[in-house]
């Protein structure tokens, strides 16, 4: 049998990150500069077949603030399938994006792509620092049905055993990638990464040594006689005479198909000439058959403080902003399509992976700082005026009774999960406009002299509500009203705060506060038991929290019997690596508050919540030795560092607040602390003693299952993996999850007790790869804080921990309103949903039907199913992620097959 002809398919394109080792303008030159190559080339080589732009439709967007008049030939061009469009907006980072984050890149990325014409359907992942596990899911949903990635999968040859049970090596560069809910793609690996084929030469001499080693490379790995061969690189120029170089390899290689190729061509034959079994590489690509060194997972605690921006941002969003605009829709309300566009836009302009991994030059975070910022203010404005729009539609009569003293107010809990909250509220008590003729020096006393900062608090069936007070005094106010000018008051504020009581999963209560009349006097104490139990414990009916000596903790969960120690120590150690990659130097031993001194007194004694604060003390080096400074300049590769720490020392001060709410199920923990060290890392350690080989990480739409000990090839002393949400730790009888803000990294350690190691700062000056690249601002000197959750459970209920980790992050959104009737009930469940094991993720609303989208997924392996309750009375049915409209119609509950994501559309 003769030996199939081989065809070499050469793709061109430039993988383009919007910024990195210079500015975002600084790139944004070279795109347009690049653009106009591309577009010449095109115009007058009519050999050039077509052009991949790195599957992002932001390269568009980019090309076109510099020339708008071009938008027809790009989308002329589109149409011929000369370049592509899409399928995502930006090359995101999968793990340090939220689930919600890396849909709306997906259903962005194809709606602007459709503008210009078709939607390239490749899965394209070239140089994400690990893959998501369901990442086959989230492509089939959308109708694609490959992924090609660069990482996670060990490439071996197709001489070479694959190693048996192990699904993250592959003989060949194809192979089948399976999510956990067995959703299957065409997974096509960049076994000779994404530039194999740039820069081909024109002269035969050196063409034929260049083919003769990359025709070989690539059949190393190619299980079909299609040969994948990348024309380009990060920021690589067009090669303009692609066409003679092609010619000439021709000539050289009679007995070989030189196409310039595109994607859907080179997957469409390789799809016809696959060999009957491929191997299956089944959920995260996370490279765990490698030395571990390159994986780059330490980009999860790169710049903490970005990620602490990108998840309040994000959260706002989507589990604030959308939710509530969809509530207010129901209302009446338009819900703001334009506004969502942008403000998500802006959000992921954010997210390409050299961006929100940390791993860029400073100047990129200044702007990064500002884009957050952007973002956040439209998802505030459109919280501000979807709660305003519904609360001034919630019935709020039964507080007639107390006339004018009466200041009623509406919390909404937008979490997708019922539970408790403690929050704090300023409460306008009076409000005086004035004119810029009047004077608001008297005005202000105007209105302190009519109002009194005494009251009480009281729920929406009457009943008192603990609450702690604090007189704001009279403030400067203003309204922006819709009709006329600006309006200027003065206006007196009281700040409460209080519990909540369980609220609602997707509603709200209502509250008042009630001025005190006459002698009567605020009370803040209903004479329930004090949560300070002793000198330095909490204790409520679930937990029992006591504080050692060191600032260590004990915690008893009452509700599964066992008992965690040791909880909470800081360990600080070196750091010699960049921002890709930590390295501790050799011989460096952490230093740890555990066995030191704590000074610990109560700060906070509320019938609802009381709080312990913990000031240590660590003595750390100031920096790395001088030996650093010259192995950086001189490009000393990390692996091969022997510098050290510095003998000087600083005092690292963290100041540590613990609280434990009344209702509350979890222990909530802060630091803060003024950052005076270069090269170096900061952890909180929590042993956990469970009994297990492996430990779960909230991820993308998953809750991912992940071994403890890594693989044998696994070389790095430190085995860090990135986290969404929270990392947790469980066995039949005990377990432990840690739920963060903005916090990614973590590790669980192989010291005996399984202790998960949550990265709070990571201090480095330099950004690494190919060059040398000094960003003194990434030592993160100076003022920081951290918060985060320790959630005790018996293992058998995880899930309820889990959601609790969901909902921690999620804030209250409290708006003031007047008295008056309303259509909505005091208390109201807009959407109400049980499933076991299922966990929730969003309520928007769809832009072309004005229908409600919303999404669970399966966190376990067995069949479940949701149960619904709604406001809407229209009838539901089950989409997908890109929220079509064509799939079977449910009525009140509708299954999820195990690890399966699931969205319903709700018709008005």
């Amino acid at each position: 049998m003769s030996t199939p002809k081989r065809v070499i398919h050469v793709i061109s394109h430039t993988h383009w990150d919007r910024e990195w080792y210079m500015p975002y303008e600084a790139h944004h030159v070279k795109l347009i500069q690049t653009m106009d190559a591309l577009l010449d080339t095109f115009a007058t080589d009519p050999d050039f077949r077509s052009f991949y732009l790195d599957g992002q439709t932001i390269v568009l967007e980019d090309y076109l603030q510099v020339y708008p008049e071009k938008r027809e030939l790009l989308q002329r061009l589109c149409k011929e399938e000369k370049i592509s469009a899409g399928p995502w907006y930006v090359l995101q980072d999968e793990f340090l994006t939220s689930s919600e984050a890396n849909v709306r890149n997906l259903q962005i990325g194809h709606r602007d792509a459709a503008a210009f014409g078709p939607v390239s359907k490749v899965g394209y992942f070239p140089d994400s620092f690990g893959n998501m596990g369901q990442a086959p899911q989230l492509l089939k949903q959308a109708g694609i049905h490959n992924a090609v990635f660069g990482r996670g999968v060990k490439a071996t040859g197709f001489n070479n055993q694959v190693g048996e049970g192990s699904s993250l090596e592959s003989p060949f560069s194809e192979l089948t990638w399976e999510s956990p809910d067995g959703s299957q793609v065409l997974g096509i690996l960049f076994a000779n990464w994404y530039n194999n084929g740039m820069e081909i030469p024109v002269d035969p001499a050196e063409a034929r040594q260049y083919w003769d080693h990359r025709i070989e490379s690539a059949s190393r790995y190619a299980s079909t006689p299609h040969l994948l061969l990348m024309n380009g690189c990060d920021h690589q120029p067009v090669q303009t005479n692609l066409s003679e170089a092609l010619r000439v390899a021709r000539d050289l290689y009679p007995e070989h198909e030189f196409v310039h190729s595109n994607f859907d061509d080179y997957i469409n034959d390789v799809l016809a000439t696959l060999p009957p079994k491929l191997s299956t590489t089944r959920g995260e690509l996370r490279g765990q058959k490698t030395d571990g060194w390159f994986t780059l997972v330490n980009t999860a605690s790169a710049r903490v403080p970005i990620k602490q921006l990108n998840q309040r941002n994000q959260t706002l969003l989507e589990k604030v902003a959308e939710p509530l605009a969809s509530l207010a829709l129901v209302e009446g309300k338009p819900y703001p399509h334009a506004l969502f566009n942008y403000s998500w836009k802006t959000l992921m302009q954010n997210h390409p992976h050299d961006s929100i991994c940390g791993c860029s030059v400073d100047e990129v975070y200044r702007e990064m700082e500002t884009r957050f910022a952007k973002s956040t203010e439209v998802a505030k404005a459109i919280i501000r005026e979807s709660a305003r729009h519904l609360s001034e539609r919630v019935d709020t009569s039964g507080f007639e009774v107390y006339g004018s003293a009466a200041a009623p107010f509406v919390a909404y809990n937008t979490s997708g999960y019922k539970g408790s909250s403690v929050t704090s509220f300023d409460v306008e008590l009076s409000r005086r406009y004035f004119k810029q003729s009047e004077n608001p020096v008297r005005v202000a006393e105007e209105v302190r002299q009519r109002t009194t900062a005494d009251g009480s608090l009281i729920n929406h069936r009457g009943e008192p509500v603990d609450f702690a007070s604090e007189d704001l005094g009279v403030k400067f106010g203003y309204d922006l009203p819709d009709d006329k000018f600006r309006q200027p008051y003065m206006a007196r504020f009281v700040r409460l705060t209080f519990e909540t009581g369980i609220m609602p999963a997707m509603g709200h209560l209502v509250f008042a506060w009630i001025s005190a009349i006459g002698e009567e006097q605020a009370t803040g104490s209903s004479g329930v038991a004090s949560l300070v139990t002793g000198e330095a414990t909490l204790e409520n009916a679930n937990l029992r929290l006591s504080i050692e000596a060191d600032g260590g903790m004990t915690l008893l969960d009452k509700r599964s019997g066992q008992t965690f120690l040791d909880l909470g120590h800081y360990e600080d150690a070196g750091d010699v690596g960049n921002e890709y990659i930590f390295r501790q130097p050799d011989g460096d031993v952490p230093i740890t508050t555990k066995g030191g001194n704590a000074r610990i007194r109560v700060v906070e004694d509320a019938p609802y919540r009381a709080t312990i604060e913990i000031v240590q003390e660590m003595s750390i080096p100031v920096s790395a030795d001088e030996r650093l400074d010259q192995e950086v300049r001189t490009m000393v590769s990390i692996l091969d560092r022997k510098s050290g720490r510095s003998v000087k020392r600083v005092p690292l001060v963290l100041t540590t607040r613990v609280s434990l709410e009344r209702l509350g199920k979890g222990v909530q923990v802060s630091v803060s602390y003024d950052n005076p060290a270069k090269d170096h890392r900061l952890r909180a350690l929590y042993p956990t003693d469970v009994r297990s080989s492996t430990h779960f990480a909230d991820s993308i739409f998953e809750v991912a299952e992940r071994q403890n000990t890594p693989s044998r090839e696994w070389q790095n002393p430190s085995n860090c993996q990135h986290m969404q949400a929270f990392v947790d730790a469980h066995d039949s009888q005990r377990g432990l999850t840690v739920a963060g803000k903005g916090l990614n990294e973590y590790e669980t350690l192989l010291d005996g007790r399984s202790t998960l190691a949550v990265t709070l700062l990571r201090s480095v000056g330099e950004l690494g790869d190919w060059g040398v690249f000094e960003t003194p601002e990434a030592q993160c000197l100076g003022n920081h804080s951290a918060e985060w959750m320790i959630l005790p459970h018996g293992g058998s209920d995880r899930i309820d921990a889990y959601r609790e980790a969901h909902r921690f992050p999620v804030p209250l959104t409290v708006c003031q309103t007047g008295l008056h009737a309303g259509t909505v009930p005091p208390r109201f469940e807009f959407l109400r949903w049980e499933g076991e094991g299922i966990l929730f993720s969003n309520l928007k609303t769809n832009e072309q039907r004005g229908d409600w989208m919303a999404r669970w997924y399966n966190a376990n392996g067995a069949p479940s199913e949701v149960r619904l309750v709604t406001a809407r009375d229209g009838q539901a049915y089950v989409s997908n992620i890109l929220e079509d409209n064509s799939h079977d119609a449910v009525n009140g509950q509708f299954p999820v097959g195990p690890y399966q994501i699931v969205t319903v559309g709700l018709r008005n």
